[in-house]
């Protein structure tokens, strides 16, 4: 395909009103006005606005707050590390606290470094070094190094996966459950501080699963080695049994901070509430960026901070420095949707701007030639390569683009390294590689591929045909395995029907073919795979199949399509072996919406906006698939839990890009017709469809009591806060609308 077939809009395709949402405009005064020459602490604000850092009055509440629990709520784009920083500054320059008694925690080692680093270089902060900044793994490691525990830390993903696959070879599990979904199952199980032994086991699948599980975790015991879980949880364990060693952390950490608070799971909260036992507490995060559920992250303890801690203070941040209105106002219309999250609109600091633009192409791969076209025009008006992203929800969704930009010599950098080439997926390569075997029936590569699909394993099947073609050379090598001892009958006929197979689809299109083999055992092969049923791996399979089809449309013969991906692969690794010799390359970002969060581009595409893709259609049917892991909610709370996460992610997306966004939504994908994402559709009907949505987070259920509170005066708002005497004026600003708040009466569970 050459040419574009499609073009863009500002409002998407059969829209059906044309108001474009638009954010207010900031126009408050900075700590220069906020701050009167005669307060005592006027001397810190006037330091650091000598530095160019001039606050919001939010922004000084958070940075001003002192001395008891305190959530601030950081929209995207709101400057959170600035307060971080600040705030830091502040306790050690203003409250003459030792920069020792300062913890600050954050999730990587990157932002940690960083934060260290700005607190040092604050005017009157020049003992910021001391200040005990790091990600939980740095702090809890460092802390059972103190305590004598000299395990050797397994950090190595694929390690972890090579052991897991040793121990099924040892139990004699023929074709292996996936490692990377027993990790997964194991770290959800003990981050919500559930033991092992507790994995259910009513099915043979359950049994092998939990045997194996309990094997990996005695293997690690035996041979001294701890992993990233076991960090938080041996911790855990450790400051229960020794209550001497959790004081002197107290009395060392009397200032806590956390940031990204919304990421935190269940063990790393309660690690963070044992330490933080004074209550001075001081937590930063966005309930509406809340994406990693999957990895154990809690909503709640955003959403229900001050009823844990009832005397907490909650700032909100608003005030967005990061894009234009536009793009802000975009932003609020998607999020506000959600009715689990604390009530916030963020406010733009910057004018209009640059009206974000709707993409309607026919196909995944027109979507991909316009992306491609498109970043060629904005190199030309001055961008670089450098600036721009391409967001995209799933591996599969992200195939087409990648294909474009490694034919148009784009340079690029995919963020998710592993499996990268969509062609070389667990999933795809058994397809591809009986795709290969039609036209090159003595291709040992694939023939060693496709051999767990007949339930023989690899080793043993290629040792055999192997040696017996070494005696009497076959064109078609697989005939070998007919004579391979202790082959069931099943097996012996599987292999006959597969040599016949292969001869009939040399004629076939690769879709035709592709088809066939899905039709035919591909997928009687997968549902007899125990280990790849649970959960949502069904949907995702069908998924990445559909788009293998979607693929191979564009190909009239097998041989050309072949040749096509022979063809990806050697640019590929030709460009990544390129990308590893160099560093910081001017290169444009692939990356999944998840991987995206935290950072922000001048210009950011996202591809793939139709039902199915975001929302995904594993949320859409969140309500019919079986949780192997947790008990879950009922189903319809399920179903909506899961859409307000999609929607969250949508939100993310469209928040990382600064100058300029492009939403792209393909109107035929994986061999279906699609309708725009209803994140975005919505917005611009006259009246959008009822969802069904989880249950208010305010909502009260059980036993109840009545007590004295400050509640908001707007309609619109449901914020309220405990009376806690402190108000001697009579007045007080809601946290969350910046409303004015009177006393009254609140029924609250007990």
């Amino acid at each position: 395909m050459n040419k574009v077939l499609t073009n863009y809009a500002i409002y998407p395709y059969e829209a059906e009103k044309k108001e474009i949402p638009l954010a207010p405009l900031y126009k408050g005064d900075t700590s220069h006005e906020i701050i009167g020459a005669n307060e005592q602490d006027a001397f810190f604000f006037r330091t650091i606005e000598e530095a160019g850092i001039h606050l919001n009055r939010s922004q000084i509440e958070a940075v001003r707050h002192v001395d008891g629990p305190c959530l601030t709520l950081a929209g995207a784009g709101t400057g959170k590390t600035t307060v971080l920083v600040c705030r830091a500054g502040y306790l050690m320059s203003v409250k003459k606290i030792h920069p020792r008694n300062i913890l600050l925690v954050t999730f990587t080692k990157k932002a940690a470094e960083e934060m260290k680093q700005r607190i040092s270089v604050l005017p009157g902060a020049e003992g910021g070094y001391g200040v005990h900044a790091s990600t939980f793994h740095a702090l809890f490691l460092y802390l059972l190094r103190s305590r004598h525990y000299t395990q050797e830390i397994i950090g190595n993903e694929r390690y972890k996966q090579i052991l897991l696959k040793q121990i099924q070879r040892e139990m004699s599990i023929y074709d292996p459950y996936d490692a990377e979904t027993l990790l997964a199952q194991l770290s959800h199980y003990k981050l919500n501080k559930m033991n092992v032994k507790d994995l259910p086991q009513k099915s043979k699948s359950e049994k092998e699963i939990r045997e194996i599980l309990l094997k990996y975790e005695e293997w690690k015991r035996m041979n001294h080695k701890l992993d990233f879980d076991d960090i938080l949880t041996e911790s855990y364990e450790l400051l229960m049994n020794n209550p001497n060693l959790l004081k002197s952390l107290q009395h060392r950490f009397q200032y806590v901070m956390v940031d990204e608070f919304q990421d935190t799971n269940l063990v790393q909260y309660e690690l963070i509430k044992l330490i933080a036992a004074h209550e001075n507490l001081f937590v930063v995060g966005d309930d509406d960026q809340t994406i990693y559920t999957f990895n154990g992250a809690r909503n709640e303890f955003i959403l229900d901070f001050d009823q844990e801690f009832p005397t907490a203070q909650v700032v909100t941040l608003k005030e967005n420095y990061r894009s234009d209105a536009y793009i802000i106002g975009l932003g609020n219309e998607v999020i506000g949707r959600n009715t689990h999250r604390r009530d916030k609109e963020l406010i733009a600091t910057k004018v209009e701007g640059l009206k974000p633009l709707y993409s309607r192409p026919s196909t995944a791969d027109e979507e991909a030639v316009w992306v491609t076209e498109e970043i060629v025009r904005l190199i030309g008006e001055g961008y670089s390569y450098g600036d721009v992203t391409i967001l995209h929800r799933t591996m599969s969704s992200g195939r087409a683009v990648f294909e474009q930009l490694l034919l148009k010599e784009i340079p690029f950098h995919p963020y998710n390294q592993k499996d990268s080439l969509f062609y070389e997926n667990w999933t795809v390569k058994p397809v591809v590689d009986y795709l290969r075997l039609s036209i090159v029936p003595r291709n040992f590569s694939a023939m060693e591929s496709i051999l767990p699909t007949m339930f023989i394993r690899k080793e043993r099947g290629m040792a055999h045909i192997l040696e017996e073609d070494r005696k009497v050379r076959k064109k078609y090598p697989l005939i070998h395995l007919t004579t391979l001892s202790g082959l069931k009958p099943f097996q012996v006929k599987n292999l006959k029907d597969r040599m016949k197979f292969l001869k009939d689809i040399q004629e076939d299109s690769p879709e035709a073919a592709i088809k066939r083999i899905r039709r035919e055992f591909y997928h009687k092969y997968i549902d007899a795979q125990e280990s790849h049923v649970v959960t949502e791996q069904k949907e995702l399979i069908k998924e990445m199949l559909d788009e293998l089809e979607g693929s191979a449309k564009r190909f009239d013969t097998i041989s050309s399509f072949i040749s096509f991906i022979d063809e990806m692969k050697a640019k590929y690794e030709e460009i990544y072996l390129n990308q590893n010799k160099r560093k910081d390359t001017n290169s444009v970002s692939l990356m999944t919406i998840h991987r995206s969060k935290g950072l922000e581009f001048p210009v950011v595409f996202l591809i793939g906006a139709i039902e199915g893709n975001l929302p995904h259609s594993s949320a859409l049917n969140a309500d019919k698939l079986e949780d192997k892991v947790l008990n879950s909610p009922n189903q319809k709370e399920k179903y909506a839990s899961a859409l307000e996460e999609e929607r969250r992610l949508a939100y993310v997306a469209i928040t990382r890009a600064k100058e300029k966004l492009f939403i792209s939504s393909p109107a035929y994908y994986q061999g279906d017709t699609r309708k725009c994402s209803r994140f975005i559709a919505d917005i611009f009907r006259e009246k959008a469809p009822k969802e069904e949505q989880a249950p208010s987070v305010k909502e009260v259920k059980g036993p109840t009591t009545t007590i004295t509170a400050w509640i908001c005066t707007s309609d619109s708002c449901i914020a309220w806060q405990k009376n806690d005497g402190k108000e001697d004026n009579g007045k007080k600003s809601c946290p969350l609308c910046s409303s004015s708040m009177e006393l009254g009466e609140k029924e609250i569970a007990i």
